[in-house]
């Protein structure tokens, strides 16, 4: 299998992280790919007609694209336990959120990076940071379960993307659970494997 990728993107270490976790990464190979919503040059326009990151090219040369979906199938290639079948609602809304957040924290990015200088919303940013807020403060507030599911490792993710780009927004204020619980995680093995080295 190959693995279009970029590891300052906090989807495509989901992949990465939940492919450790079941066992599975030392059957993909991973392609470098580069691009923003504005130049898709170099990303794999070939095999997923949104040209985004990451997706997935089995052994048979079909394509799966988004994380949610590539990290579902390679838990069930591997008979993988990251979609526990209790609670496993709670999970894939775990999953949601976290997606949400890096939704929001990647156009955070995009907005100061890929539109020129007259053409960016400062409100846009903070208007997407008050996405982000709201939802670290709902998972600071509830209890994670003890697997480590892909709830939690799309969590793990999301926290990992937002030291990455926005650290000087410093989004464990107020919120200790949550700090202390990736501080934890953050020594796993997959996750510290996929530390982004930029």
């Amino acid at each position: 299998m190959q693995l279009y990728d970029n590891p300052a993107s906090p989807f495509c270490r989901k992949v990465q992280v939940l492919a450790r976790e079941v066992g599975i990464m030392d059957q993909i190979k991973v392609a470098p790919s580069v691009g923003s919503p504005v130049n898709s040059d170099q990303m794999p326009v070939a095999q997923n007609p949104l040209g985004k990151i990451p997706t997935l090219i089995r052994d048979d040369g079909r394509a799966l694209y988004d994380s949610r979906v590539i990290c579902h199938y390679l838990n069930d290639l591997a008979g993988g336990g990251c979609y526990p079948s209790k609670d496993l609602h709670d999970a894939l809304c775990r999953e949601a959120l976290a997606d949400g957040i890096m939704d929001a924290a990647v156009l955070m990015v995009y907005e100061t990076r890929a539109r020129p200088e007259g053409e960016r919303s400062p409100a846009m940013v903070e208007a997407l940071w008050a996405k982000v807020i709201r939802a670290l403060d709902h998972a600071n507030a509830r209890p994670m379960p003890e697997a480590f599911d892909i709830g939690q490792i799309a969590l793990a993710c999301a926290l990992g993307y937002l030291d990455l780009r926005h650290d000087a927004r410093s989004w464990r204020d107020g919120r200790p659970a949550l700090a202390a619980w990736f501080e934890s995680i953050s020594e796993r093995d997959s996750m510290a494997k996929t530390v982004p080295d930029l």
